[in-house]
């Protein structure tokens, strides 16, 4: 079983960054294009990283990874 859940974990870490990748590329491409929505509100210009629900998604996805991996890892000992 504890195989199992490593495999699943080593996969659902690698689906986060194929993700990830795919996200980043097409920002570029679409900044490329010279694609703009509109002005930013100032709220988000001055926090740009944390009012960016995509990177939070990211950020939490990876970190509950990690905290699962961990702890079945721990728990197999």
């Amino acid at each position: 079983m504890a195989q199992l859940a490593f495999i699943l974990s080593i996969l659902s870490v690698l689906i986060a960054v194929i993700g990830f990748v795919y996200t980043v590329r097409l920002g570029r491409q679409q900044r490329w294009q010279g694609e703009l929505d509109g002005p930013i509100p100032k709220p988000v210009e001055e926090h740009a990283y944390l009012r960016n629900p995509m990177l939070l998604a990211y950020v939490l996805a990876a970190l509950l990874a990690a905290f699962a991996i961990g702890y079945l890892a721990l728990r197999s000992y």
